[in-house]
């Protein structure tokens, strides 16, 4: 007599979802090499992110490490059922399920927009040179000088943020009062902007902050020196904006901070531009590089030793790892490293060098 054979439906294979997700994968890549499609995700985007936020900023906590915990953890409990031989096809075909759906989500409302029009093409073109890059850094660090004067300090007299709220809101306002001919996204003025459940980890990855796709929140490392801070969340609202590359989030960043009216989001703008400035010129002329540190004021002299100890403090493997991974996504996603300013420096110098454009 022969042994009966059971039959599943389709979708309860594991090939099949496997055959869906490779699927996604070649559908969003062909969809990425076509401006009609990268144009419809991008207005798709446009009208669901005001929405999008809004039902999430109520919340005073970050919703968006909340659902990252419980994914993971529903993921680590999958594995360990498929340690269990009855129940390895149905773990299996609930991770693949799992997969599938945060992928399309994932794409859908975000990974798309990494294939934009770059903001470059919206810039005059302008060849790297050192000497305005030079020119460029001396005007920063005389900015710096200026607006370190009007910042708060701590006991240690290093700078310190007067008001969390002031900046957001400023940010916020801020980027409806970017170029025209470069921006045409509008910000809903909701504040999503919160510190990240894992600051403490953070702290050991190098990683200052994060924007949420599946709940359009902007997360921040609370843990950071103030330095670090401003800039920070006008760089992850750059994300809710809609401007996915982080070298362009980046510029949109410094656009939102280098004139604002807010001290404490000015500095760290400035500052910001300035070690980006430094950073690029290291590799040409050290010797210049050096003088310039050498005439950092006395405040941002110490704002530059608690940056230092701060990494010092928190320089470890975790480091190393999420800095290679998050190098790794980077260029996956048509990115330059995490390691290199050169595209924020090429958007500086050509937004700098065209005075009529500003």
């Amino acid at each position: 007599m022969k042994a009966e054979i059971k039959r599943y439906p389709i979708y309860r294979k594991k090939r099949f979802w496997a055959g869906i997700l490779l699927a996604q994968f070649l559908l969003f890549y062909v969809a990425s090499r076509i401006d009609f499609a990268i144009a419809f995700f991008e207005m798709f985007f446009e009208l669901q992110k005001k929405w999008h936020q809004q039902l999430f900023a109520s919340f005073p906590f970050s919703v968006g490490d909340v659902f990252y915990i419980l994914v993971i953890s529903f993921l680590i409990y999958l594995v360990i059922q498929s340690i269990k031989k009855k129940e390895r096809n149905r773990q299996w075909i609930k991770s693949l399920m799992l997969l599938n759906i945060l992928y399309l989500t994932y794409q859908v409302f975000w990974g798309m927009l990494y294939f934009q029009k770059p903001l470059r093409d919206q810039l005059p073109e302008k060849e790297i040179e050192i000497s305005q890059m030079k020119t460029l850094t001396l005007k920063y660090l005389n900015s710096c000088k200026e607006s370190r004067l009007l910042v708060r300090e701590d006991v240690n007299g290093v700078f310190d943020i007067n008001n969390l709220d002031a900046i957001k809101k400023e940010i916020l306002q801020k980027q409806n009062k970017l170029p025209s001919f470069l921006n045409a996204k509008r910000s809903p003025e909701i504040n999503c902007m919160k510190p990240s459940l894992f600051k403490g980890i953070m702290s050991y990855t190098g990683i200052l902050g994060y924007y949420n796709p599946f709940t359009a929140e902007a997360q921040y490392n609370a843990d950071l020196p103030a330095t670090y801070i401003p800039f920070t969340l006008s760089h992850e609202s750059a994300h809710q904006l809609g401007y996915a590359r982080e070298q362009e989030a980046n510029f949109i960043g410094y656009l939102v901070g280098k004139d604002s009216k807010n001290a404490d989001l000015k500095y760290s703008t400035q500052y910001f531009v300035l070690k980006s400035l430094l950073s690029s010129l290291s590799e040409t002329d050290a010797d210049f590089v050096k003088d310039v540190l050498l005439n950092f004021s006395a405040g941002m002299q110490r704002d530059r030793k608690a940056e230092k100890d701060f990494v010092k403090k928190h320089e470890g493997l975790l480091e190393v790892f999420f800095g290679y991974t998050n190098d790794l996504f980077l260029k996956s996603n048509q990115q330059e490293g995490s390691i290199t300013y050169s595209y924020f420096i090429d958007l500086l110098l050509r937004y700098e060098s065209t005075p009529h454009l500003k």
